[in-house]
């Protein structure tokens, strides 16, 4: 099936005005040289590749942590209705017997693939080799050192399908498990307390992300400036941003993304199983309890927890904060499946990948989410 008269964000990250093939599933030729005259008109419609959110807990009452299988499917299948059509969950800092758990029920899902719902495509786990200063809204009982034997347990029990792996620089013992977890994922910086110098030193040893910027981190010093500054002058860097509206201001978006460049920016939702309930809700997070208030997630000492966005709304906020449009799709589709290693398969409207794709209003003030070419 071919569609028209669509403007196609399309692999050189710009958009195009033309047409573009669905078959088997997967995409076809893009903007080919002629179309089919019974091709659909998208009436001028904005068409991007499905959303890739790499660092979520959950949605809609369930979250990742639970181990639940049904739950975790259910997660899947409200992604995919708000625009996600691919996802890696996040984990919580608890016992590697509830991770190793979770992480099997992971491998499940990614298995056996639902119609109509988001791929499992990789795991984060968000900790517990965390600072306990810097730890958020994360456990404090269940912190460890980083520990290379433990994780290489975890990652072969789920067979390699954790993708990212978050560490705090700080920490002793932080460099050298970087330099043997980067042979096997993505390894992330997070919530620390680390100086410049500790934060280079993980960096130069094979880490290549950050976990949402700003958030659980020192803020940027001219005389100690810390984990960004380190990550910002590394190229091979990229940053997770929360841009739900109330983690981050949007001038320190903007910032973001000037200081990262678009090429090096991941748009995250962060979302917990509040997300999509209702306001006023109790729910539990890592063990602990936490109140959704307008709009915001916090526990009971009023720390900023998990969001209750999607990431398209977060896109949607990017884009509105002022984030250049090309950008703020880039960071919500491609760079974030190059960070789960999954970019051969998802991240971009090009020829023989995952036929994944949202229409979208110009203003993206409506979508339509295919899935595989189906349309939900």
């Amino acid at each position: 099936m071919f569609y028209k008269n669509a403007r196609i964000f399309t692999s050189d990250f710009r958009f195009h005005t033309g047409a573009f093939e669905v078959k088997d599933g997967r995409f076809g030729r893009i903007l080919p040289d002629t179309v089919p005259e019974d091709a659909v008109d998208l009436g001028g419609a904005t068409v991007i590749p499905g959303l890739v959110d790499v660092h979520s807990h959950g949605n809609s009452g369930a979250d990742f942590s639970d181990g639940s299988l049904e739950g975790l499917r259910s997660m899947a299948r409200w992604y995919a209705q708000v625009g996600v059509t691919s996802f890696a969950p996040a984990s919580m800092t608890l016992p590697y017997d509830v991770l190793e758990k979770a992480f099997a029920t992971a491998r499940a899902v990614a298995d056996e693939p639902q119609e109509g719902a988001a791929r499992l495509m990789g795991i984060q786990m968000e900790g517990p080799y965390f600072s306990y200063k810097k730890r958020g809204a994360q456990n404090p009982d269940y912190l460890k050192e980083p520990d290379f034997e433990g994780f290489k347990k975890l990652y072969d029990g789920c067979g390699g399908l954790i993708r990212i792996v978050d560490v705090a620089p700080e920490l002793p013992g932080a460099a050298e498990f970087t330099e043997k977890a980067s042979k096997l994922c993505t390894v992330s910086v997070a919530h620390t307390d680390s100086d410049y110098d500790h934060a280079k030193a993980v960096f130069d040893a094979g880490a290549t992300h950050v976990t949402h910027l700003y958030n659980a981190m020192p803020p940027i010093s001219h005389r100690n400036p810390g984990v960004i500054p380190a990550a910002v002058e590394n190229p091979n860097v990229r940053a997770e941003l929360i841009c739900d509206g109330y983690h981050i201001h949007p001038a320190a978006v903007r910032l973001a993304f000037s200081m990262f460049g678009g090429e090096r920016m991941v748009l995250v939702s962060d979302s917990g199983r509040c997300a999509g309930m209702p306001e006023g809700s109790k729910f539990e997070l890592g063990g602990q309890d936490a109140w959704l208030r307008g709009g915001v997630a916090r526990l009971a000492d009023g720390t900023i927890a998990c969001s209750a966005a999607s990431l398209w709304q977060c896109l949607v906020n990017a884009v509105r904060f002022g984030v250049k449009e090309e950008d703020a799709v880039r960071a919500a589709t491609y760079n974030p499946a190059c960070a789960i290693s999954a970019q051969a398969q998802i991240g971009s409207i090009e020829e023989g990948k995952f036929a994944d794709f949202l229409v979208c209003a110009p203003d993206y003030s409506s979508k339509t989410v295919y899935l595989s070419g189906k349309a939900l």
